[in-house]
This record gives structure tokens, sequence and C-alpha cells, in this order.
């Protein structure tokens, strides 16, 4: 769905799938791939070439609201603990 968005966006911006590329400094076989939708195509560069193209990120339109909700998150992740310590051995002792 991310890749027919992103190529939509391409085409409305009448850029070809090599203008993208260079402006995403990925190769134009990268773009391709991700308009179709090909599962190696990475997180990041999917990011990337949705906000190039327009494509609002997680139904969010305004960057001044996602940065803001991207903070909150980034918030959030400082809490928890930085690694969780598993038991040694195969026994707990649960028995409240």
């Amino acid at each position: 769905m991310w890749g027919q968005l992103i190529r939509q966006g391409r085409i409305d911006r009448k850029w070809t799938a090599k203008e993208l590329a260079a402006r995403a400094n990925v190769s134009e076989q990268t773009v391709l791939a991700a308009e179709a939708g090909s599962r190696g195509a990475a997180v990041g560069t999917m990011v990337d070439l949705a906000d190039l193209v327009g494509v609002p990120l997680f139904g969010i339109e305004d960057r001044a609201e996602l940065a803001i909700r991207r903070h909150r998150g980034e918030e959030m992740l400082a809490l928890l603990p930085s690694r969780v310590r598993r038991p040694r051995s195969g026994n707990s002792d649960d028995n409240f």
C-alpha cells in the first residue's frame, strides 16, 4: 500500500523514478522495488521516499504534530529499563 502511495505521489509531482532516486540518494531499482511493495525495501528508505513525495506518515500530515508525537514516543521509551534480567536457572520462585 505504501508503495502505491509513493508511486502516486511521484507521478503527481511528474518525477521519474530516476529523479526520485536522486533526491532520496538511492538507486532507481530501489525506488521501483519500494513502489512494487518489495519485502526487501528498508523501512527507512520507505519513510524517506514517502516524505519526499508528500505521503503523510501514520496519517499525520502536519510535520510539527509528527515531531511532537515522535518526541512523546522517545520520552516513553526512555522510561523503559535498558535491559531485562532473566533468571539464571530454569527454576523461578514465583510462589507468592
